[in-house]
């Protein structure tokens, strides 16, 4: 028997428990659907180390604060227990070990009680009224295809498979990427005892700090993002010059580009780093390289036409959605595999999705979306009773 639920939320991230707990709170039974064994799976999975790029102040979701011993840019086992405590604090029904594979549309007419969407999942087919897909841009880790990546004899993964620099202590790194993850972990590596460690670049980073002054950086960026575009970049762009300066000499220049308008062109945020990361470069532990563009079996050609050899690749090269096996036929998704509406409006009738777009503060971000798309959908639901 196919089961009907009001509301199915795929994810049982940061996004798609928020959006079940403002459901809740408006009394609208909602589901969550994971895929994984526990709430915050992906987080999990991170390396050793990693925090929140903004403070908890800033980074709490809707009901609940980070405690106090989480310290101003809580970890990543914070974030963990913070998110198991959130479930239960809200009593939310969350269905691990379910991974949704397809979403297809009812048919107009095909359900007498308004079911518009049927859920399918490894063993069972779920109905919805509304469907909210927050499992997140960091779903699918993207390694590049480089010519001769088959016959690279050394270490080649990813960065969602890092976790320490332990196994690569003595062992020469190159780790390709320059957003956060990717300097961070090149910073670890450099620090935790490894050979030369390499960093390439293939478009410059916007680099921002972490805190400044030993003020969380993020208070700033909450406030420029009210600003237009070009007008924040001009600030950012005076902060950079008088808190981290000139790295030219050092790989890294100035993009032309700000982070907002970045932002805004293409949905990539800015590289997000403390002090130590930027110290490391300077002093040559972490050397800047230009772009990979192949690999041989004993190392990585470069685009200044230059040959590295190298034990470990590791690519911090981005992730994809995942989206394509479950939404890619309803035409739902840009040509990057990213939802076109992206801060919970529509994308169809009952159908949206949240947690897919990067900005200053994304945790405390998704209180004022999932409280909208909540109220919206209570409208909605009792116009019908």
């Amino acid at each position: 028997m196919v089961e009907k639920l009001d509301v199915v939320v795929i994810g049982a991230g940061p996004a798609g428990l928020a959006c079940a707990a403002e459901f809740r709170r408006v009394g609208i039974a909602a589901t969550v659907l994971e895929r994984g064994d526990a709430a915050g799976a992906s987080w999990r999975g991170h390396y050793d180390g990693l925090r929140l790029n903004t403070s908890r102040w800033f980074s709490h979701l809707p009901g609940r604060r980070f405690p106090w011993r989480a310290g101003v840019f809580p970890g990543r086992d914070d974030v963990v227990r913070y998110l198991e405590s959130y479930v239960a604090h809200h009593r939310l029904d969350v269905r691990f070990r379910t991974e949704v594979r397809r979403i297809d549309a009812v048919e107009p007419g095909g359900d007498p009680v308004g079911v518009r969407w049927t859920v399918r999942t490894a063993d069972d087919v779920l109905r919805a009224r509304h469907v909210i897909v927050a499992s997140g841009l960091l779903r699918v880790p993207f390694v590049p295809d480089w010519p001769g990546r088959d016959r690279y004899a050394g270490t080649l993964m990813s960065a969602a498979d890092y976790r320490s620099p332990a196994v690569f202590r003595g062992r020469d790194v190159l780790v390709v990427g320059a957003g956060c993850s990717g300097m961070e972990i090149a910073a670890q590596l450099a620090a935790g005892g490894a050979g030369q460690v390499r960093l390439a670049v293939r478009t410059p980073p916007n680099i921002l700090l972490r805190s400044i002054a030993g003020l969380p950086g993020d208070a700033a960026a909450m406030l420029l993002i009210r600003l237009p575009a070009a007008t924040a970049d001009a600030h950012v762009a005076r902060i950079r010059r008088l808190t981290i300066g000139d790295l030219t000499a050092h790989g890294l220049p100035a993009p032309e580009e700000g982070p907002f308008q970045r932002l805004v062109r293409t949905g990539d945020g800015p590289a997000v780093v403390d002090r130590a990361v930027l110290a490391s470069i300077r002093a040559g532990r972490v050397q800047v390289v230009t772009a990979v563009t192949a690999l041989d079996s004993t190392g990585a050609f470069l685009a200044d036409g230059s040959h590295i050899p190298v034990d470990a690749v590791i690519a911090a090269t981005g992730y994809r959605t995942g989206l394509v096996p479950l939404v890619g036929h309803l035409g739902v998704l840009d040509d990057c595999e990213r939802p076109r509406s992206t801060s919970g409006e529509e994308a169809a009738p009952g159908l949206r999705f949240i947690g897919f777009r990067h900005q200053p503060g994304w945790f405390g971000a998704l209180g004022a979306q999932t409280r909208r798309i909540a109220a919206v959908t209570h409208q909605e639901v009792a116009s019908c009773l």
